[in-house]
């Protein structure tokens, strides 16, 4: 058994909460540019004393309303100034929060709403409000629907405005300083990669915990002055905590739904940092590599990527030598500079989480001077236990616990974790409560190796481990991350569980598929399940399987694959809102393609 834990960042005393960010902001700087807000394509600045005056707006409309304090408010929205504003205003009305992902179904929000017990819930659009309106009926706690996004009457926060304007500001300050770090914050559900999303309890304590151990962790990012532009969902425990500290930091936070105009959002807002999922670095390298090639110049991209990441395996052996630095400043003109335009041109570094990067991807990003700092966490840990930082990072690890946490590995190789950001208690659910919490260690379910020094990596997880019929191991996730590594394929699914060998089911990245074609001569108007049995379509996908091979021992390797004739799809159930598998839904929809794969 192996442990590691790190020094303590300043505690969270007793009487401290979430609303104590804002409210502090606008007695000590009340001047300073706590938000820029998208309004008809201009960039408009929001100081820290009118966004204190919005959420005091709001919360003594949720108050007057006859919100009470404890009472659970679901909120469901794309990525909005809004989201962030109502965040903070059931917060002061001493509400607790219940994200709902925006493309959720009527199903999972009748689960979530009645799980949580809501009394009340935001949604932003028609179409949302059409979903809630489809289960109201089996939802009888639920008493208000307020919508963000209105044609047809007032928005959301327009009339809970109207509604307090009379009620004294007393009433919301008294409301949310009795509310203790201890108190249930917010009621994150998983996304549910197998049964019954669970609901995730978060106290103030512990989102504190993790926004002290972030600022800690990036104290060059986290600077006052310094901005980020924030796309994920904020139903994502990752987004939602990096946009809370960086409003505690004093960070100028941006917000865009749309991940089709990020390009241009990038280029507007010019943020000094980004946080993503690993998929949104991958398409950044692969959108490059792919315009590179379709204009002919294929082969200087291609050099350019193997002396950044020579480059970058350098900064860990003493430093590259001369003419590798001359090389990486040729290439920093003509190509690296580029790529940081693309990400607006201030981006110094970016962070990851939510699943592995993939160690070329990694190096890639770093020779080009915009690190990503990889780290791991769940929603169970309020984001980030672990992270790599500017002065502690090692590609291909997660890093090293997160300020005040702890790391363990126990006897049968899972992860366990420990500290103020690991949760209280799944809500309503006492039985996997006592099965996920022991003694204060956290059982991950994920698998891992910890080094000497701290750093932790994860090599799997415990119930997606494949045991073939030949009594092999096989953890899936490795050959996946290095199969999507490849810009053709969007996703990889590894199966053979009790059977005689490895294989994968494959998908192609639609976004790469038309330019592939060209390059092919394969005729415009092909589908992928046009050409999933054509040669040149399957050298491709076998090159990128023997790459991933070169990992893992014969017996664990890929023996045979499918290409698929569509991608997984959220809408289908085959992945979550962050991007993760579920495996029994792909295997239960691909039953046929997999027993195909063992015909003989």
């Amino acid at each position: 058994m192996r442990e590691y834990s790190a020094p303590a960042a300043k505690p969270v005393a007793d009487d401290e909460n979430l609303g104590d960010i804002f409210w502090a902001n606008a007695e000590r700087f009340p001047e300073a540019i706590s938000f820029r807000r998208q309004v008809e394509g201009s960039w408009l600045d929001v100081t820290a004393r009118e966004f204190a005056s919005e959420v005091l707006a709001v919360a003594k409309g949720l108050i007057e309303a006859g919100i009470e304090r404890g009472d659970r408010i679901g909120l469901m929205s794309k990525t909005r100034y809004e989201w962030t504003l109502l965040d903070f205003a059931i917060w002061a009305a001493g509400g607790v929060v219940v994200p709902i992902y925006d493309t959720s179904s009527a199903e999972q929000i009748d689960w979530i709403l009645s799980n949580s017990v809501a009394k009340a819930v935001f949604v932003e659009t028609d179409e949302h409000r059409a979903k809630v309106d489809e289960v109201r009926d089996r939802l009888p706690d639920l008493q208000f629907v307020w919508q963000i996004e209105t044609t047809h009457s007032d928005s959301a926060v327009k009339e809970l405005t109207v509604l307090g304007v009379k009620a004294a500001d007393d009433v919301v300050h008294d409301r949310r300083r009795a509310v203790a770090a201890d108190d249930l914050a917010t009621i994150v559900y998983t996304s549910g990669t197998t049964g019954r999303p669970k609901g995730v309890e978060l106290t103030h304590r512990n989102l504190l915990a993790e926004i002290r151990a972030d600022i800690a962790a990036f104290p060059q990012l986290m600077e006052a002055g310094n901005s980020l532009l924030c796309f994920l969902p904020l139903a994502h425990v990752l987004a939602r905590a990096i946009a809370l500290t960086a409003i505690a930091a004093r960070v100028t936070l941006g917000h865009t739904p749309d991940v089709k105009n990020l390009v241009a959002d990038l280029g507007s807002f010019r943020p000094t940092f980004v946080v993503a999922v690993p998929r949104v670095f991958e398409k950044v390298y692969n959108g490059a590599k792919q315009k590179a090639h379709a204009e002919g110049k294929g082969s200087i991209f291609d050099l350019a990527e193997s002396v950044a990441v020579d480059y970058s395996h350098a900064q860990d052996n003493g430093g590259a030598g001369l003419l590798l630095k001359a090389k990486h400043f040729v290439f920093d003109k003509l190509v690296y500079s580029k790529l940081r335009g693309a990400l607006g041109g201030r981006c110094i570094a970016a962070v990851s989480g939510g699943a592995p990067l993939g160690p070329r991807l990694a190096h890639f990003f770093r020779g080009i001077g915009v690190p990503v700092f990889e780290g791991y966490g769940l929603t169970e840990t309020s984001a980030a236990a672990n992270v790599n930082t500017q002065s502690a990072f090692r590609v291909g690890t997660v890093g090293k616990p997160v300020a005040g946490n702890s790391v363990r590995i126990a006897e049968d190789g899972e992860v366990l974790l420990k500290g103020d950001v690991v949760f209280r208690a799944y809500y309503n659910n006492e039985a996997a409560t006592k099965e996920a919490l022991e003694d204060g260690w956290f059982h991950t379910g994920d698998l891992g190796e910890l080094d000497d020094d701290g750093f932790l990596r994860i090599t799997g997880r415990k119930k997606e481990i494949i045991v073939t019929a030949g009594g092999k191991n096989v953890a899936p996730s490795g050959l996946e991350d290095t199969l999507r590594a490849n810009p053709l394929i969007s996703q990889a699914m590894v199966v053979g569980d009790r059977r005689p060998f490895i294989g994968v089911l494959v998908t192609i990245d639609e976004e790469f598929f038309p330019a592939w074609k060209a390059q092919h001569g394969k005729p415009a108007d092909a589908t992928v399940a046009d050409l999933t049995g054509d040669p040149d379509l399957c050298a491709e996908v076998q090159a990128a399987v023997d790459e991933a091979n070169k990992q893992v021992s014969k017996a664990e390797a890929i023996k045979k694959f499918v290409i698929l004739g569509q991608d997984f799809t959220e809408a289908s159930g085959e992945i979550t809102p962050s991007l993760k598998l579920k495996r029994n839904v792909v295997s239960k929809n691909y039953a046929n393609a997999i027993e195909n794969l063992y015909q003989k």
